[in-house]
């Protein structure tokens, strides 16, 4: 394991969340002061952290095991999640006991960032956690979900704790994988299928209520006939990780999928989006 890293102004860190959108060993910490952040990448290759540099500048190093195996967490403010979850990246048992006396009636929910990993204080995954939260409410429990580039596990953990019922969850980066397995079994979650899957090559053989997709703006375009595959009549879709600028072009070849999205939720530059088949959506 290689990381790439680079030091920026924090007033550049929008653009560096535009170029490596979608990457899911992609990280960047504000620095103490705040003026500063490090942005870092951590590749598999040491030649894939190279191609970096040539871009962008920086430095290369290799990455021990043990730094792998023991991250450093950078502990957030409890991120609130309608009067239901409070997500956080606490691991210790004593500070999670200390939460959750201090927030009666929420679950808390404890997803440590693994280095390449977020927490869902972004705003895509905050504001899919928000719709799931919705979808719980609005369904009989024992609805089913797939969580495709579930990344920590936090939205599917969400969606049994809301609950759905049989659950699938996948990653293409098997340290997603990893860190998903982990978070299932820290959050108390059993009863989810887990795999390390490229959505694009899948050929799903199940249908589920549900389907929940936070990736990037061209993979969530790729992946449409997949998704169409996988919703039963009368499912959900819940989509994110879409920049404003890309809106238009994902909705357009969602409807030509059949999909079309009554909810749409603008946060920043991002965008999210809760709908269903059209046939579905016009028969309401």
């Amino acid at each position: 394991m290689f990381e790439w890293s680079k030091l920026s102004g924090v007033k550049w860190m929008d653009a560096w969340e535009d170029r490596f959108h979608g990457n899911p060993n992609f990280v960047i910490e504000v620095l103490k002061g705040g003026k500063s952040a490090r942005v870092r990448v951590f590749c598999a290759t040491e030649k894939e952290a190279k191609g970096i540099v040539e871009q962008f500048g920086g430095s290369v190093r290799r990455v021990q095991h043990a730094e792998w195996t023991n991250p450093v967490n950078t502990v957030q403010p409890l991120l609130k999640i309608r009067d239901v979850f409070g997500v956080t990246a606490e691991a210790d048992p004593k500070k999670l006991k200390k939460l959750r006396e201090q927030n009666p009636g929420r679950d808390i929910l404890s997803i440590p960032a693994e280095m390449a990993f977020g927490t869902g204080d972004h705003a895509t995954t905050s504001t899919c956690l928000r719709l799931l939260v919705d979808i719980g409410r609005d369904r009989k429990p024992g609805w089913s979900i797939a969580d495709l580039g579930t990344g920590t596990g936090l939205l599917v953990i969400a969606a049994k704790k809301v609950g759905a019922g049989e659950a699938y969850a996948c990653d293409f980066d098997p340290f997603s994988v990893k860190a998903t397995a982990d978070n299932l079994e820290r959050n108390g979650v059993t009863d989810v299928t887990l795999e390390e899957k490229d959505v694009l090559k899948w050929k799903p053989r199940k249908k589920y209520n549900v389907v929940v997709a936070n990736l990037f703006s061209t993979i969530l375009i790729q992946a449409f006939p997949v998704m169409a595959k996988l919703l039963k009549p009368g499912g959900e879709i819940v989509i994110s990780g879409i920049l404003a600028s890309q809106a238009w072009d994902v909705f357009t070849a969602a409807a030509e999928h059949g999909f079309g999205f009554p909810t749409v939720i603008r946060k920043g530059k991002w965008v999210t989006a809760r709908g269903g088949w059209m046939a579905d959506l016009v028969e309401k």
